[in-house]
């Protein structure tokens, strides 16, 4: 195994890492990120769906495909989830929690994203699609 096929099952395996925990321990997620229970159960369904099994099937799908666009897909996803916590740095104020998501988001994508965009380029290239 080359080390980028290494790294991208390291960052789908994480994705999926992090989704599990959203999906299977949402009160322990909300508890993480600071968010509260309306009193319905629809604050939970939210963290199990968004922050959780859309995760873990993102990165299932991904180690499934097992190709450059679907792991650059987790990166795309990751550089998501780094814009909306650097929009909130700067509209909504900062925590060090804040700062390590967002440093930790913006790293896994830049790796993602580095690895797979020059290895689709160079087949797209390879293949005269360029």
């Amino acid at each position: 195994m080359d080390w980028i096929t290494f790294i991208n099952i390291g960052i789908a395996v994480l994705t999926i890492f992090f989704g599990a925990l959203g999906w299977l321990a949402p009160r322990y997620t909300m508890q993480t990120v600071d968010l509260r229970d309306g009193g319905s159960t629809m604050g939970r369904s939210e963290v199990r769906a968004a922050s959780g099994a859309l995760f873990v099937v993102a990165g299932a799908g991904a180690l499934w495909l097992a190709s450059p666009v679907a792991y650059a897909m987790l990166g795309f996803i990751w550089a998501g989830g780094a814009l909306g916590r650097i929009t909130s740095l700067i509209a909504d104020g900062t925590t060090r929690l804040k700062w390590i998501f967002f440093g930790s988001e913006l790293v896994v994508a830049i790796v993602a994203l580095s690895i797979n965009l020059g290895a689709i380029a160079a087949t797209r290239i390879a293949m005269g699609a360029l």
